[in-house]
């Protein structure tokens, strides 16, 4: 067992661990920590796959930028600070089967998967490959892609201040 496997193990314990959470707990709060150890623990896994860049945009964008918005969507909206019945043992047991089903699935999916050793150079300026198929392979769809955001921040600003006028009459 090389260390590389052992990290590999772990991290996806942490991920399936985090997802099963996020099913089972009622707080939001709660829930949006175990979000962040599962995406947390994918970008550990996207570093054992020697894709260094990834990992730091999953860092960056969804552990830290998605669960801020969704902390801000909680603190500014109205919700009852009552907890719900935290349900039957018959869901407990139906969620512990279907997530035991799933990997069973899976299990099954990849234990007769053929891989074939290709030898690649992945370690060998990752960051520097994917800049430069992005600014030239892919500099159309990067850039419609930007306009496409763009055009979707000034419709929600557009939308906001239709409500306020609304709200003011």
């Amino acid at each position: 067992m090389t260390g590389e496997f052992l990290a590999f193990i772990c991290l996806a314990l942490v991920a399936i661990i985090g997802g099963v959470l996020l099913l089972n707990l009622t707080k939001v709060v709660q829930i949006i920590v175990a979000l962040s150890f599962t995406f947390i623990s994918i970008a550990g896994i996207y570093i054992l796959l020697s894709a260094e860049f990834v990992a730091g945009v999953q860092v960056m964008i969804y552990s830290g930028a998605i669960s801020i918005i969704m902390l801000f969507g909680i603190m500014l909206t109205q919700h009852n600070a009552e907890s719900e019945e935290t349900g039957h043992k018959l869901r407990k047991f139906l969620v512990f089967l279907g997530v035991l089903g799933f990997a069973f699935a899976v299990y099954l999916g990849i234990y007769n998967y053929d891989v074939p050793q290709v030898p690649s150079n992945l370690h060998v300026n990752n960051t520097l490959e994917i800049g430069k198929a992005l600014y030239s392979k892919y500099t159309i769809p990067f850039e419609l892609a930007s306009v496409l955001l763009l055009v979707g921040l000034v419709g929600a600003i557009v939308l906001s201040k239709k409500d306020d006028k609304e709200g003011e009459n």
